[in-house]
């Protein structure tokens, strides 16, 4: 006789907690729309100074002024871990000297000549415990 697997649930945490958990990881995905497709390309990430530092395999012109991004961690074999989403405007930087700083000390990858600095500003964070549910 197999025992059924605990079922599993999503639990909604705040936007602070989902911010201290997006601010814990360096690894993401940037997610915007690009035509009539929605992209989603690995993206790494450092929270500094009240702003989302976002290194991604984008061609600049591509991305639109609002982005989405999400992190998560996520463990395959119970299905538990956590999720961040972060929604608000964006800017490609374009400081020398900032995108030499980022350049230098968050790695990234590039695609063909696309590898883009981005600053998001987010307006909304939230985000989710992926959990068993306890019998």
């Amino acid at each position: 006789m197999s025992i059924a697997p605990a079922p599993l649930r999503m639990v909604e945490i705040s936007g602070a907690e989902a911010l201290w958990l997006l601010e814990s990881s360096s690894l993401g995905r940037l997610v915007h729309p690009h035509r009539e497709l929605t992209v989603i390309r690995p993206a790494r990430h450092v929270w500094e100074y009240g702003r989302l530092i976002v290194r991604a395999p984008v061609r600049a012109a591509a991305v639109p002024d609002t982005v989405t991004y999400q992190v998560d961690e996520i463990r395959a074999v119970h299905g538990t871990g956590w999720t961040a989403t972060a929604h608000g405007p964006v800017d490609v930087l374009g400081d020398a000297d900032e995108v030499a700083h980022y350049r230098r000390t968050l790695p990234g990858w590039t695609h063909g000549p696309h590898d883009t600095l981005l600053c998001l500003h987010p307006k909304t964070v939230s985000g989710f415990r992926l959990a068993r549910v306890e019998t």
